[in-house]
């Protein structure tokens, strides 16, 4: 049986994320008790990476897999509820914000490492967005940004720096191919 690329990249586009996913850090001094994971990281590197066809296709596939019940959530969650609660505007947002990581690596933002680091916010800001927005409706904005923004910006730049060099230096010939 032979995999073709297309498939192989998007089959490990998916496990980067579940690998992803299972970093994850609480830390004593935020009081949201939502911890702080890899999920949103790795999402925006397969996006970015694979593009936006195939990027969509690893982030909609893992979301699946979540949503039938297999624990490969931050926390090892997974199922409908978790497409109903506080964490699902994030979820949501993975599939938005991973597609326009991989338009702007289409664009050619993966040759400068500040273009790279443009991609990496632009795709962070649209979790957030979406995250954000289903908390303000679950609890209200002040609510929302208590604990869906404020406890996550110092990680989410870290994050994006750290997204930024991982696509900046993963050799471009790797996923671009022939459009080189």
């Amino acid at each position: 049986m032979k995999i073709d690329r297309d498939t192989l990249m998007v089959g490990l586009g998916v496990l980067f994320i579940c690998l992803g996913a299972m970093i994850a850090f609480d830390f004593p001094w935020k009081e949201s008790g939502i911890p702080i994971t890899g999920q949103s990281l790795a999402v925006l590197v397969v996006g970015f990476v694979l593009g936006r066809k195939r990027g969509i296709l690893a982030i909609a596939i893992y979301l699946i897999l979540g949503f039938v019940g297999l624990p490969v959530f931050a926390k090892g969650a997974s199922g409908v509820e978790t497409f109903m609660g506080g964490s699902s505007g994030f979820l949501y947002g993975f599939l938005v914000g991973g597609y326009f990581c991989g338009v702007l690596q289409e664009e050619g933002y993966g040759r400068r490492f500040l273009h790279c680091v443009f991609a990496m916010t632009i795709g962070t800001a649209i979790i957030l967005i979406f995250g954000i927005a289903q908390l303000t409706f679950l609890y209200g904005f002040e609510k929302a940004l208590q604990y869906g923004f404020f406890p996550f910006w110092p990680g989410a730049i870290v994050k994006i720096i750290l997204g930024a060099a991982i696509i900046y230096y993963i050799p471009k010939e790797s996923y671009l191919g022939k459009r080189l």
